[in-house]
């Protein structure tokens, strides 16, 4: 006898039980878990996102794992875009991205579509720009996003992979000496230095005024972890705060160039493959990650293959 089936004892005057109520995670067996690499990233199976967001058990053992393995998988989730934005929202308050348009469906929902048909529905906007650098999302903000969940409506047959890097390993396997020398930096991050690179020079100075350089330290220590994390890339950062060596200067010409040197060798740890998951998309995969632990690249290998993805961003706290 099922714990949900309606059930009567046939030799007996028993009356009819009640349905049980079952917690939905329940209702399948408990999560299976598989890594994907030393370094990073695991895939989750026996869970539907749709029926975890209402089970508080369900949502407190993912966030362990998200926090453990930094990214996480999930395949064959055929959700709609508010059963993604439901889920996300378990783990945190949901922000809107600051220039990019959201699903009409599920506001908070972000729409990186990619080379669709002139004929996709109103208010699909689409966007040239590919995301193809090493980068931490939405770091030229004074409170970075704390995660991102991102959903595949639509890949191309082959390419438009995503890759992760664990940041908080590339920090820990730095030499001493480099550890020595970021140690109480601040790094500056912009907006405009990026996505305002391309715009003529009234709108860039508009976006730099609504959306000003902001700094965060170089080694930020994660709040629910405690790990120490490299905290700059290639994309968003544009230079040292507080970068000081008087004692090797013999004029001001030896000042930048230690500098720029010091930064390109930070942000280049994110690309060393032995830090790095690569995800193949499907429709309907789930890929989940700590914004302040990882940086992320989406690789532009698939022409003009329409790609159409989704991501609900969670929104961080201030740094420390």
């Amino acid at each position: 006898m099922t714990a949900s089936a309606v059930t009567q004892d046939t030799t007996s005057n028993a009356k009819p039980m009640a349905p049980a109520i079952i917690r939905p995670s329940v209702r399948k067996h408990s999560i299976k878990v598989e890594l994907c690499t030393p370094a990073i990233g695991a895939d989750l199976s026996n869970i539907s996102l749709a029926d975890a967001a209402l089970d508080p058990d369900a949502i407190a053992e993912i966030r362990a794992l998200w926090l453990k393995h930094k990214v996480l998988f999930f395949r064959d989730q055929n959700i709609s875009p508010m059963e993604q934005q439901n889920f996300a929202a378990q783990f945190g308050e949901l922000e809107a991205h600051p220039f990019a348009p959201s699903h009409p469906e599920a506001d908070k929902l972000l729409m990186l579509y990619r080379n669709l048909d002139p004929s996709k529905p109103k208010g699909f906007v689409e966007k040239a720009s590919r995301e193809n650098a090493w980068h931490a999302d939405l770091t030229y903000k004074k409170v970075p996003a704390r995660g991102a969940v991102l959903r595949c409506e639509l890949g191309p047959d082959t390419g438009g992979d995503t890759m992760w890097s664990n940041m908080a390993m590339a920090y820990a396997k730095l030499p001493d000496t480099i550890k020595q020398r970021i140690a109480g930096l601040y790094a500056k991050h912009s907006a405009e230095h990026s996505f305002g690179a391309q715009m003529p020079i009234e709108e860039r100075l508009a976006m730099a005024a609504k959306s000003p350089a902001v700094e965060h330290p170089v080694v930020l220590t994660h709040p629910e972890t405690g790990e120490k994390v490299l905290f700059v890339n290639s994309l968003l950062t544009t230079h040292f705060s507080n970068f000081l060596n008087f004692e090797d200067i013999r004029y001001g010409q030896d000042f930048m160039p230690e500098a720029h040197h010091l930064m390109n060798y930070l942000t280049s740890q994110a690309a060393i493959p032995e830090y790095q998951v690569r995800l193949k998309w499907r429709t309907n995969t789930v890929a989940m990650w700590d914004n302040l632990q990882v940086q992320h690249y989406a690789v532009a290998d698939y022409g003009n293959a329409p790609r159409k993805m989704l991501r609900a961003t969670l929104a961080g706290t201030p740094l420390a």
